[in-house]
């Protein structure tokens, strides 16, 4: 629908931006911290690790006053489990706890919102050798204990807790190097039910809100041949609601459960399971968005072929893509002709974040936080000392006018926070990789001095954020 004008955003929306503990703290062996899953993945040649990252951990201080110059109404960053209990499920560093405590009081000194999530990909690297991780049951227990910890030291000063960020993409595309299928959704189940145990501890242990923070977006048709729709509805089930129909509802998607029993792979549900995701009731939903799926569908046969093929040692890039991104039977994601790319090929695509928002909104009717989005660019610092980035100006005011009209749709958005407050490393393409609005003065081995430059798009952000939204020139 195109209206002759749109709603304006609610009073008390949530603005500000996002980060993660592992991309940016740095520190990663400091004050008792133990290594986890990501500080010892194999590092992509040519990029950085993640030793120093953007150094938050030691520069919150000037980053979080960067922040409040902005205007930020809250802050999403994520906790780091390996400082809290290092090993993943021994005792408590006392280091750690005091360390975030510093970090959520210096947010709410200039009045911004900690948003806290309690997991963002770093799993104790001690569990994952003890037991294999998310594939064992005992994970659940030590995630639940770990959250515990952080209701219990936290709860009284944070409105809003996050339990797995993007749980679907470490599904989808294996980020625990799971031997077979049943494995990998096997961790997945795991997740889920991890998740709506701890949404009850939340619930029981402090008045904090707690919600799924799922990486979420609509699926295209990659044309209108009826199998292709069909391969976007099942897609959806396989991408979107697998992650919050079973935290919102309780549920598994029903014709995606059976495609699992036929495939082998669908994991032990115990009594005690359903019960606890009956249970949980998160109090709203946070989802990253970075643009729309497109898929066609795929034949058993064909899909069984693809997967084969990336599997296959000696594969190249593009066959090994192919093959991750097929479900035999279902569906196969497609590029879209149509879709706005960046030049590190993202889909720049304001009205799927609408069509998203509402989808999320017209399923669940819970209210709705934007945890992510962001336009990556390797941005130039210039001889003047400056990052002019009109790009990321562009691509933002775009997307929030998205959100504007999502509300004049009837959505309940709660707030905005892109991804990222400040530069930091990439999970895969380095520091080079940038999103923030604040530029991060180092290379990927040369370290500089670390400087914090604001970029033309932290003045216009300033800007929105000063007009609830309305000042987007």
């Amino acid at each position: 629908m195109e209206y002759r004008s749109l709603k304006s955003f609610p009073e008390g929306f949530l603005w500000g931006a996002s980060s993660s503990a592992y991309q940016c703290e740095g520190a990663w062996d400091e004050d008792g911290k133990m290594p986890s899953v990501q500080d010892c993945t194999p590092i992509v040649p040519g990029t950085s690790d993640w030793k120093v990252t953007s150094d938050h951990y030691h520069r919150f201080r000037e980053d979080i006053a960067l922040m409040a110059e902005m205007g930020f109404k809250e802050f999403r960053f994520s906790i780091a489990w390996t400082r809290i209990i290092p090993d993943g499920d021994g005792e408590i560093n006392q280091k750690g706890v005091k360390h975030y405590h510093e970090v959520i009081d210096e947010c709410l000194k200039y009045n911004i919102e900690p948003v806290i999530t309690l997991y963002h990909f770093d799993l104790p690297q001690a569990l994952e050798e003890k037991y294999g991780g998310w594939a064992s049951r005992q994970c659940i227990e030590d995630f639940v204990r770990y959250c515990e910890v952080c209701f219990k030291e936290y709860g009284s000063k944070v409105k809003y807790f996050l339990t797995i960020n993007e749980q679907n993409m470490m599904t989808m595309y294996n980020m625990g190097n799971f031997k077979t299928d049943k494995e990998r959704f096997r961790a997945n189940h795991h997740m889920i039910v991890a998740m709506a145990k701890a949404t009850v501890r939340c619930h029981e242990l402090c008045k904090a809100w707690i919600a799924p923070a799922p990486n979420i977006s609509c699926v295209y048709p990659a044309s209108s041949a009826p199998l292709d729709n069909l391969a976007a509805a099942d897609y959806d089930q396989f991408r979107n609601r697998l992650y919050v129909d079973t935290i919102v509802f309780g549920e598994y998607p029903e014709a995606l459960s059976e495609y699992f029993r036929q495939r082998g792979c669908m994991p032990e549900i115990t009594s005690e399971d359903l019960a606890v995701m009956k249970a949980a009731h998160p109090d709203f939903i946070a989802f990253n968005y970075y643009g729309a799926a497109t898929v066609k569908f795929v034949s058993l046969e064909e899909g069984e072929k693809a997967k084969e093929a990336g599997r296959k040692e000696g594969a190249g890039k593009e066959e090994f893509m192919i093959g991750m991104q097929t479900e035999p039977g279902m569906a196969v994601s497609v590029s879209n002709p149509l879709q706005d790319m960046t030049s590190y090929n993202m889909a720049i695509d304001p009205v799927g974040l609408r069509l998203t928002l509402r989808q999320l909104w017209e399923r669940y009717r819970l209210p709705l936080l934007i945890t992510e989005n962001g336009c990556v660019v390797t941005d130039e610092l210039t001889a003047d000392g400056k990052v002019h980035d009109d790009y990321r100006i562009d691509y933002l005011r775009k997307h929030i006018i998205a959100c504007k009209e999502a509300i004049t749709d009837g959505v309940r958005l709660m707030g905005y926070s892109p991804w990222s407050a400040f530069d930091l490393v990439s999970t895969h393409q380095g520091i080079t990789k940038r999103y923030g609005f604040i530029y991060v003065n180092r290379d990927e081995f040369d370290l500089k001095d670390l400087a914090r430059i604001k970029k033309d798009s932290f003045y216009w952000y300033k800007k929105c954020i000063e007009s609830n939204g309305e000042d987007l020139e």
